[in-house]
């Protein structure tokens, strides 16, 4: 596809010539931008949308050495040092990934496209990345979209000041027999969210840490929805 080479390091799929609205989904722990690549083909996007066209954008996290992986190489958007996700966090490799993905919205931006046609996602350690740096941000996005994930730098999130992201819309969705990153963390993000005036969908599945078909239509109609309204 013809934007694919304004894109360094990333995957880019366009469901028309010229899309209207942009997607920057993070990809987990371990895998890459083609990890989430198949799911455009199966989000049943209204008819609205699919005139519209997105463009999904999956960036390739940087390999770096992970802790919790024996020191083992491998595509992370930063180390993971312990079992307890809110301890003892990478500060420079967050701070460094948040970086990167803020110039993908920036350049988002440049193009043509308006913050409020731009969703952040992710899954996982990118869905922890979508909500620190969405939440940040300086411009008001669509919306952020994070699941199976948890909140980097918790205790930090209430003296955030961004009126820029005061009552942004939020997806989140976990699976209840999630080993990697526990069910009650996921929530306690998502009630912790809500306390501070976000418009958080909440969303359990059945499933351990993956994404199911339910899960895929729940985002469909989330995605629709939230594009819609920027419209």
């Amino acid at each position: 596809m013809s934007s694919q080479q304004q894109y360094s390091d990333c995957v880019v799929v366009e469901t028309t010539a010229e899309p209207v609205f942009s997607v920057i989904w993070l990809h987990g722990l371990g895998a890459d931008g083609h990890d989430f690549e198949p799911i455009v083909a199966q989000l049943n996007l209204s008819e609205q949308l699919q005139a519209a066209g997105v463009r999904f954008i999956f960036p390739h996290a940087a390999t770096r050495s992970v802790t919790i992986n024996a020191g083992m190489p491998m595509r992370a958007w930063y180390d993971i040092r312990g079992m307890d996700l809110r301890r003892d966090q990478d500060q420079q490799g967050i701070e460094n990934s948040a970086e990167r993905i803020k110039a993908l919205l920036d350049n988002e931006i440049a193009m043509g496209r308006d913050p409020g046609q731009i969703v952040l996602a992710g899954f996982s350690q990118g869905g922890a990345m979508a909500l620190h740096t969405g939440l940040r941000y300086e411009r008001r996005l669509a919306g952020i979209m994070a699941l199976s994930c948890y909140l980097l730098f918790a205790e930090q999130i209430d003296e955030l000041e961004n009126p820029a992201t005061a009552g942004m819309e939020i997806f989140m969705a976990h699976g209840v027999h999630d080993p990697v990153v526990p069910y009650s963390v996921g929530k306690k993000a998502a009630r912790e969210l809500r306390d501070l005036a976000y418009q958080v969908e909440w969303h359990p599945y059945p499933v351990q840490h993956s994404v199911c078909i339910e899960e895929i239509t729940d985002i469909s109609r989330w995605l629709s929805r939230v594009f819609a309204n920027a419209n």
